[in-house]
């Protein structure tokens, strides 16, 4: 049997039995047991953590505010504090649709009410013989999303490996239950070798990775230090770029997707360009539902040689 593309799925091994990562199984136990709750449930539980999170100083609460004020800066100080205790309360709904994404069943992820919008470009791309690269933003229902989607289209995702083996175990796991190949973020010949044949990949590269493959460009008007992976990627496989948001209904409507259509002379000459054009996607996105977006990530925390911190 040929081998399936990307991080193979991984066996279980003795060592993750060790009382050392017994917190971490007690982790992931609740987080099974809250998957188990219909949708509203779960809204209800994770607006009232929200409200719990918004109430509790935290470095996060600084982080976010620090966030906000220098990417609205057209916001008084009263609208930008609105803005932030919004946030800081979408993050109890964020942890309950990790769980949902995570560990939800078939039958749970079919409940939520979703409705997907510019499919035809994808179906365009690929009649094409195009590979398709979505690129979106962090935003907080970010995995059940790409969960929902991958209901319609077969998708594959790069992630980061976690530090706990116990997570790393169960979150690949029940990610390669769902999506055509998961790729590890350092995996580029073999992310480039699956675009070329046709594949669609998920991709979110809107966070500060410390990378020497990054380029100062502008989110929100602040330079931003931002790997430059989506112009690389698209120049080695020939992808196609396809803008792809994702924002809550309210009132436990579900959830909105968006595909958007192909970037135009994607990629060009300058990997600094496009890096900043796909910034501008971002930022976009991130404008239609700015309290859903995740503002408590240190996103400018390197800095251009010379200017102050940030944090």
């Amino acid at each position: 049997m040929p081998r399936m593309p990307g991080t193979p799925r991984p066996d279980f091994q003795r060592a993750l039995l060790a009382p050392r990562h017994w917190p971490a199984w007690l982790g992931v136990g609740v987080i099974r047991a809250v998957a188990q709750l219909p949708y509203r449930a779960l809204m209800v539980l994770g607006g009232a953590l929200g409200w719990l999170i918004q109430r509790v100083p935290s470095a996060r609460r600084t982080v976010a505010e620090t966030n906000i004020a220098l990417c609205f800066p057209e916001l008084d100080a009263k609208a930008q504090a609105t803005l932030v205790d919004a946030h800081l309360r979408d993050l109890g709904l964020m942890l309950m649709e990790f769980a949902l994404g995570w560990l939800g069943s078939e039958r749970a992820i079919a409940r939520v009410p979703v409705r997907i919008e510019g499919l035809e470009h994808l179906e365009a791309a690929r009649a094409q013989g195009r590979g398709v690269l979505l690129v979106g933003g962090h935003f907080s229902h970010l995995e059940l999303c790409a969960r929902l989607v991958s209901r319609r289209i077969r998708i594959a995702g790069m992630y980061r490996k976690m530090d706990s083996a116990v997570f790393e175990w169960v979150v690949l796991r029940a990610r390669l239950g769902y999506a055509d190949a998961m790729f590890d973020k350092d995996d580029i010949r073999g992310t480039v070798k699956y675009l070329k044949g046709g594949g669609t990949l998920w991709y979110a590269p809107d966070q500060d990775m410390r990378s020497k493959d990054n380029a100062f460009v502008p989110f929100f008007g602040v330079p931003a230090a931002t790997i430059t992976a989506t112009h690389h990627l698209a120049r080695l496989s020939g992808a196609a770029v396809v803008p792809f948001f994702h924002r809550r209904l309210p009132d436990s409507q579900g959830y909105a997707l968006r595909l958007g259509a192909p970037l135009e002379h994607f990629p060009g000459p300058s990997a600094s360009d496009d890096t900043a054009r796909i910034n501008a996607c971002i930022e976009q996105m991130v404008r239609e539902a700015p309290e859903q977006y995740l503002w408590v990530h240190k996103r400018f925390k390197t800095r251009p040689p010379g200017a102050p911190r940030i944090y």
